[in-house]
This record gives C-alpha cells, sequence and structure tokens, in this order.
C-alpha cells in the first residue's frame, strides 16, 4: 500500500479501493465462465472435446508468456497473468517499483507452488536494449500495456510469430439520455457517477471518464445538470480525497472556460473542496481536454451528434457509460459504433468485470494454440 501511494501519488482510500475492485474481482467462477466461454469448455485444456460442425479440439498453453505493464494502472498486468497461468504457460511480468505483482507471486507460490513457480515479475528499464530483448524475444506472446511509441520500441523486439496483445492509450466517455434527467434524484445518481469515474484515479487510466454528451430537452437542462456534477465531485472528494493541488493545466483551462462562460459560450463550475473543474459546450472543433480532474460536457439533441464528434476527433474509446444499464436503440447503436469495446454505467467505469474482453481482446484466446482432430 505505501509503496503504490509513493509510485502513483494517488490517497490511501484510492489505492485501498483499487485494490479491492482488483482482487475482489478474481475468483474462480468468473476464471471457469470466461474459459468455457471462450474455448468452448473447460475440458478443452486437459484434452479433445466434440464441436458440432466441426473437428474435435483440443488447447495448450503457449511455453512463454512476457506481460509489460503500465505506469499508471494499478495491477494491471494481473488479468493477462491470471489467464496465461490458467492456460498452463509460464510468464515473466515487467513490474512496477512498488512491486505488487512480485508480491502477488510470493504469496501464489505460498498457497500454489505449482503455479509460483511459473512466475517471474522483475523491474527492468525499457531503454536497455539488450535487457528488454532477452525477456521479450524468447516469448510466444507478449502482452503490452502504453503509449503508441513504446508499443512500436516493444514490437521491434518480437520474434515475426510472435502474437503481440498491445493495449495503447485509449479513453472513456459518458452519455447522458434526457431519461436520467426526468427527475432530480436520477440527475444526481448520474452525476454522482460521472464524478467517480472521472476523479477516482484522477484522469489516469483508459477507463477514466473525460467527457460526457448530455441530451437537451429533459427535466433538467445541461446547464444544470453542470452544476450537479460539480457538487457531485466535492462529494467524491470526501470519499477518495485528492492527492495534489490543482495543476498548472488545469487552472489554465479553467481560466479559459470561465472566461467563454462569461462571454456567454457554455458555462464553467470549479471545486469548491478540492481541485476540479466542469466545463460545459467546450469548443466542439477541439478534442476533449484530456486534463486531470476536468470534466467536458458536451450538450446534444442525438447521439448521432455525439457519433460524429468521436469521429472528427478520432477520440479512441475503450468504454462508454449511460446512466442506464439500457439504454435507449439509437443510444446503444452510438457506443457500438464509436469503437469502443466496452458498454458500461455510470459510476461502474472503474470496475470492469475480470471476465470482460478488455480492449475487444479475448482473455485466455491469447494464451493457447488449438490442436484440432479431423
Amino acid at each position: 500500500m505505501r509503496a503504490l501511494v509513493e509510485r502513483m501519488g494517488y490517497t490511501e482510500p484510492v489505492v485501498d479501493y483499487a485494490l479491492d475492485a482488483l482482487f475482489g474481482a478474481l475468483d474462480a467462477r468468473t476464471l471457469r465462465s470466461t474459459i468455457a466461454g471462450e474455448l468452448g469448455s473447460l475440458d478443452a485444456l486437459d484434452g479433445f472435446v466434440a464441436r458440432p460442425g466441426r473437428p474435435d479440439v483440443a488447447y495448450r498453453g503457449v511455453e512463454r508468456v512476457a506481460i509489460v505493464s503500465s505506469d499508471t494502472t494499478i495491477g494491471v498486468a494481473l488479468p493477462s497473468l491470471a489467464y496465461a497461468l490458467c492456460a498452463g504457460s509460464s510468464a515473466i511480468v515487467k513490474d512496477r517499483n512498488d512491486r505488487l505483482i512480485a508480491s502477488f507471486a510470493r504469496t501464489l507460490a505460498e498457497e500454489r507452488p505449482e503455479l509460483g513457480s511459473r512466475v517471474r515479475a522483475d523491474v527492468w528499464d525499457g531503454s536497455d536494449d539488450a535487457l528488454s530483448r532477452w525477456h521479450l524475444e524468447r516469448a510466444d506472446t507478449v502482452v503490452a500495456f502504453g503509449r503508441s511509441e513504446a508499443l512500436r520500441a516493444i514490437r521491434a523486439h518480437l520474434r515475426a510469430d510472435a502474437r503481440f496483445v498491445a493495449y495503447g492509450h485509449r479513453t472513456s466517455i459518458g452519455y447522458v439520455e434526457r431519461d436520467a434527467l426526468a427527475s432530480d434524484a436520477l440527475a444526481r445518481e448520474a452525476a454522482r457517477g460521472i464524478a467517480r469515474d472521472a476523479l477516482l484515479y484522477d484522469g489516469d487510466g483508459c477507463l477514466s471518464l473525460h467527457a460526457a454528451f448530455v441530451e437537451r430537452g429533459g427535466a433538467l437542462d445541461p446547464a444544470a445538470f453542470a452544476r450537479l456534477v460539480s457538487s457531485a465531485c466535492d462529494e467524491t472528494a470526501f470519499e477518495f480525497p485528492a492527492a495534489y493541488d490543482a495543476d498548472a493545466a488545469l487552472t489554465a483551462y479553467g481560466r479559459a472556460a470561465a472566461f467563454r462562460a462569461a462571454q456567454g459560450a457554455g458555462a464553467f463550475c470549479g471545486g469548491s473542496v478540492a481541485p476540479h473543474a466542469v466545463a460545459l459546450d467546450p469548443p466542439a472543433a477541439e478534442p476533449p481536454p484530456f486534463v486531470r480532474r476536468l470534466i467536458a460536457l458536451y450538450s446534444v439533441d442525438a447521439p448521432d451528434e455525439a457519433l460524429a464528434f468521436v469521429r472528427g476527433h478520432a477520440v479512441p474509446l475503450e468504454a462508454v457509460a449511460f446512466a442506464s444499464f439500457e439504454p435507449r436503440a439509437d443510444a446503444l447503436a452510438f457506443a457500438v459504433a464509436s469503437g469502443a469495446s466496452r458498454i458500461a454505467t455510470l459510476g461502474s467505469l472503474q470496475t470492469p468485470p475480470f471476465g470482460g474482453e478488455h480492449g475487444g481482446v479475448g482473455r485466455i484466446l491469447p494464451f493457447v494454440r488449438a490442436i484440432y482432430r479431423g
């Protein structure tokens, strides 16, 4: 806990929440159902199973897996590591200075020595080409998290036949239908969800919400909803305190947004308890402002406006969150067309299910090879 707080800069309540969410989702039922869903049967890992209309198949884990963690997300390597072990592979994980994965590997070795012996967690400098090459060239499957330049450098070290699962830089957004603004209670619930998704990890990681689209025509207009979001951010600050004062980028953007609001363009709300800002209707000709603890809200009449914005700015999306688990058909169609790999409810973005296809990629499939009989 102390090491994570020191490395990430988050406060203890935030790190505590992250660890509970991460390890609480790791259970046998989820692992079994996910594997069976992707391979057709859990038994396919132990022998041949029949498939209707296709040859019998068995799956075997690749021999060696390398996983390169990102700097910004706590325990991001854990799901890939868990499924690689279920496949029967051995894994080398590029850990971070907090040594979270190394600690997990030690505990695993104590509880299940046959699994712990197949995990190695190490910290190495990506600028050390010789060491990086030694770890990466031997791997049959490489999973890596990072920005485009880092992923290109990793790819250059791989064997020609190695599988490369790259999780690049992405972001998440929200969409608030007018039905979610039909009452003060519903609107406050949506606002609290946006605040949690945006502020929990200070905007770090692909599941942090940076922008949301708010439909006009509800009982509550977008300007009133923006004020609710700002109040919800203050409430969230009590549960998950901010780790730092407002940085220069947030301050500068806030001044510009306040000036635009004074000229009648949009609205702006600043934080009373902790540093945050909510900007309503920033310039649509500009991409979302990816500034820590800043939430951009865009007023729209229908989902097609949101889709045009996302496509026009080529916003790489991981998830789209709605106030309701079952959004309208046109809103759902927008989320599917947006390129996102996950559709969620507001407030749940930061707790993805362990069995979900993060980045649109299967969980165990990257770590197995199929053997068919026929």
